[in-house]
């Protein structure tokens, strides 16, 4: 009970200090970055990077087994995994827009996660027989960890897509703007000479302007560009390995490697995708926004692999799922 208590504690202050840091975040985004706060917001992720690490800690203790059996485990699961992406440039001393993707994704999931609808999952359970194998750690673990990079670096690829597309939007208003001014000095007739040196200055200062806009903004394209293609890398790898151990696992469980189960389909269309995004990187020609549009489908996927087959509560991966619970 008291571990229980415990639990339940820790779950809550996590969430109100990553509540504080998303506002924080908000707050560097809306207006200039103001060191302090910046450097508050990294503090208090550590600070729930530690609370969510203890309450799984605990769980595990006096259930006996890997938090992994359920729904309600997996997303804090989830959530402690998007933590640990986040955590890794913080102690590189290595600032970049990955924090802005990892802060919400495990505020929004652990909020999911302790909300009313996965109430009667928080009580942990003893583990039915099929999950009462070593295999558990090794298999659920490298899927969960898989879908939160996967998730953060198809976000990476999506804020891309949003850039560039703004971009391009950009240019071709300044175009079709610059096509304006320049029909208006073909009929306009200036009365003084200093009238047009002022309306030349203007413009070129706006050019510079338009440029330097364009260079910062294709700088962070590059970075996006580069963090999403790293971290896909990383999440690719490790459901590579979760599918792997799957399999192995299923053969000890019920005597074949591949069943075709709901959720084996949708792994494997998952790990197609990505596969198809790291192919296209490859490719020069197809870098930049034609692998984001790749990356952004599988987020999707991802969410039907991991969320969308639990609500359907059917195949062999259905434990835990939310027709479970209601029996």
């Amino acid at each position: 009970m008291i571990l229980f208590t415990l639990e339940h504690i820790l779950t809550h202050i996590s969430l109100s200090i990553v509540s504080i840091v998303i506002t924080i975040y908000l707050m560097n985004l809306l207006v200039h970055e103001i060191v302090g706060l910046y450097d508050s917001s990294e503090k208090g992720m550590v600070a729930a990077f530690l609370c969510i690490t203890g309450l799984l800690v605990i769980r595990w203790i006096y259930s006996g087994h890997l938090p992994l059996s359920d729904l309600y485990e997996s997303l804090m699961f989830l959530s402690w995994s998007f933590y640990i992406i986040h955590m890794i440039p913080y102690f590189r001393n290595h600032k970049n827009h990955l924090n802005e993707i990892t802060a919400p994704s495990a505020v929004f999931t652990q909020g999911f996660a302790t909300s009313g609808l996965l109430t009667e999952m928080h009580q942990s359970t003893i583990l039915v027989p099929a999950l009462q194998s070593q295999w558990l750690m090794m298999h659920v673990s490298m899927m969960i960890l898989s879908y939160a990079a996967l998730l953060c670096g198809s976000l990476l690829s999506v804020a891309l897509l949003v850039i560039t597309f703004r971009k391009n939007f950009e240019i071709f208003s300044k175009c079709k703007s610059n096509n304006l001014q320049t029909g208006a000095f073909s009929f306009v007739k200036f009365k003084y000479a200093n009238e047009i040196s002022n309306a030349l200055k203007w413009k070129n200062n706006n050019l510079i302007s338009f440029r330097n806009r364009n260079y910062h903004r294709y700088q962070l394209i590059q970075q996006l560009d580069c963090w999403s293609s790293r971290v896909i890398s990383l999440g690719f790898l490790f459901l590579t390995v979760g599918i792997l151990s799957g399999a192995v696992w299923a053969n000890e469980a019920w005597g074949s490697y591949w069943n075709w189960d709901p959720k084996e389909t949708w792994a494997f269309i998952t790990w197609t995708i990505f596969a198809i995004y790291l192919h296209t990187r490859t490719n020069e020609n197809l870098q930049g926004s034609n692998s984001a549009i790749v990356a952004s489908m599988g987020f999707f996927i991802i969410w039907i692999c991991y969320f969308g087959v639990n609500l359907l509560g059917i195949g062999l991966h259905s434990y835990g799922s939310f027709a479970l619970t209601s029996n």
